[in-house]
């Protein structure tokens, strides 16, 4: 049985891509997870091979047993998120996840001229972890047990195999 997207996208999401696009890829993401981090890469390929085809939500999973940065990552895109910086936050803890730490976090704020005074406060926010926390629990209800976990259109993708082939068929 396919599992469906129990929480529908809402303006709350935070989304790239055309916003009348009638196809929505979500992906339940851990910004330490080195599979979401082999993804990242094909998510922006995909945006611009398929400009205007369709929506990219991403939603927070962070999974902090095995990743003990995954929650200050999530918190640190959604403070970044409250400067209008959420994409360029995520792009560069992407692309340096191997080298994540609180000091690299604050680096990465200070490369994208966020207001830092504002933003340390915002990654103790308690209306971010609890955004944070709703993303998992409506991962959760949604069959997320790992990420990356991809729905296209609120249906569940089986097909990823870790190849931008297997995320680009979805879209031809």
């Amino acid at each position: 049985m396919t599992s469906t997207l129990r929480n529908p996208v809402t303006e709350q999401d935070h989304s790239t891509g055309n916003p009348h696009a009638e196809m929505i890829l979500v992906e339940y993401g851990d910004y330490q997870c080195p599979h979401c981090g082999i993804a990242h890469p094909f998510i922006k390929k995909l945006l611009k091979e398929f400009k205007g085809e369709f929506r990219f939500i991403f939603r927070n999973f962070p999974l902090q047993e095995s990743h003990p940065m995954a929650m200050m990552a999530a918190l640190a895109s959604e403070a970044a998120g409250k400067q209008s910086k959420f994409w360029e936050m995520h792009d560069i803890i992407f692309e340096h996840q191997r080298s994540l730490s609180p000091d690299a976090i604050l680096h990465f704020a200070d490369k994208l001229k966020l207001n830092e005074t504002q933003f340390e406060k915002d990654l103790r926010n308690k209306e971010l972890l609890e955004k944070v926390e709703d993303d998992m629990e409506g991962g959760l209800r949604s069959g997320v047990n790992g990420t990356p976990t991809f729905f296209l259109n609120g249906k569940k993708v089986n097909s990823y195999d870790e190849s931008y082939d297997s995320l680009a068929a979805l879209f031809r």
